[in-house]
């Protein structure tokens, strides 16, 4: 077995941390990558973040609205709308484009309102839906936004309302 001096020690550390910046270097080679192209996969169906700030202010303006929606929301989010709407954009950015800029934990957030139930993501839903029928350039964009949301939708109301560790079976 060599002789290892201190000199060597810290010349197989380099050569450590040399593999490891290289790691980090393609991983966020390929971060880019990832994003760019999200960003020009939608961009070719007519999404892009300006289309998204459009959504997200065009549907949560129709919640505040909504008779059976609005209350609920403005229960939870009373003077608080701006970063509401601010956090959505960024959360519809990440899920759209892929670029990272959402960092959120929906469901403990989805817990804290009051008066929250599955049927309400029915409507929700619903809403989510008719605010694409009017605002979406594209067939493919209304798609897939549309199928985003419902997968959303499924997966809060499992976590929601159907996770024994969140709450117990009746």
């Amino acid at each position: 077995m060599p002789h290892l001096t201190l000199r060597s020690f810290g010349a197989m550390k380099t050569a450590k941390e040399n593999a490891m910046d290289e790691d980090l270097r393609a991983h966020t080679a390929h971060r880019a990558a990832m994003q760019e192209k999200a960003a020009a996969d939608m961009a070719a169906i007519g999404i892009d973040a300006d289309f998204l700030a459009l959504m997200v202010e065009t549907f949560y303006g129709r919640i505040q609205a909504d008779p059976i929606l609005g209350p609920v929301f403005e229960a939870r989010l009373a003077g608080r709308w701006p970063e509401h709407l601010e956090r959505m954009k960024m959360f519809w950015q990440s899920v759209a484009l892929r670029n990272g800029v959402y960092s959120g934990r929906p469901v403990p957030a989805h817990l804290k309102v009051g008066g929250l139930n599955e049927p309400l993501f029915t409507n929700w839903l619903a809403l989510f839906g008719q605010t694409l029928d009017d605002i979406c350039p594209t067939p493919e964009a209304r798609n897939f936004l549309m199928a985003t949301a419902e997968r959303i939708a499924q997966s809060l109301i499992l976590s929601i309302f159907h996770n024994p560790a969140v709450r117990p079976p009746v």
